[in-house]
């Protein structure tokens, strides 16, 4: 079941509507906030993180160790 993306024209609120059909997205949504019908889908964007996990909150290391920058006996 896709979950859409809209944005109410009366209020301005953006919020999150389970479809559960495909037919539905069609479907005048009803906004949480304010009761309009005046609503569209919205474009939704999504963040892809790399398979890293290393925190991000790690201090850097060096490229050719692995320690911290400046630790490598050249």
């Amino acid at each position: 079941m896709p979950i859409y993306e809209y944005a109410c024209k009366k209020c301005s609120k953006k919020f999150d509507h389970l479809a559960r059909t495909m037919s539905a997205s069609d479907v005048k949504v009803k906004c949480p906030e304010c009761g309009s019908t005046d609503t569209a889908r919205a474009l939704s964007v999504f963040a892809v993180r790399g398979g890293d996990s290393t925190p991000d909150t790690a201090p850097p290391t060096c490229g050719r160790c692995g320690g911290a920058p400046g630790s490598c006996q050249t």
